[in-house]
């Protein structure tokens, strides 16, 4: 996947092409842990600080 620019770029032909690109870690992410991770992060993110989420 790009950098940020590239991203950028990339999405100046979304609407020719339909197709949309993100962050690899993004599109980690969702192939990995699941589509709903992001809710699923945050919420353990707030009960119990980053520190236990990140390790």
């Amino acid at each position: 996947m790009p950098c940020p620019s590239g991203l950028q770029g990339l999405a100046r032909f979304t609407d020719d092409t339909g197709a949309e690109a993100d962050y690899i870690v993004v599109e980690m992410a969702r192939a990995v842990p699941g589509p709903d991770w992001l809710p699923r992060f945050v919420e353990r993110a707030e009960r119990g600080g980053i520190e236990r989420v990140l390790l």
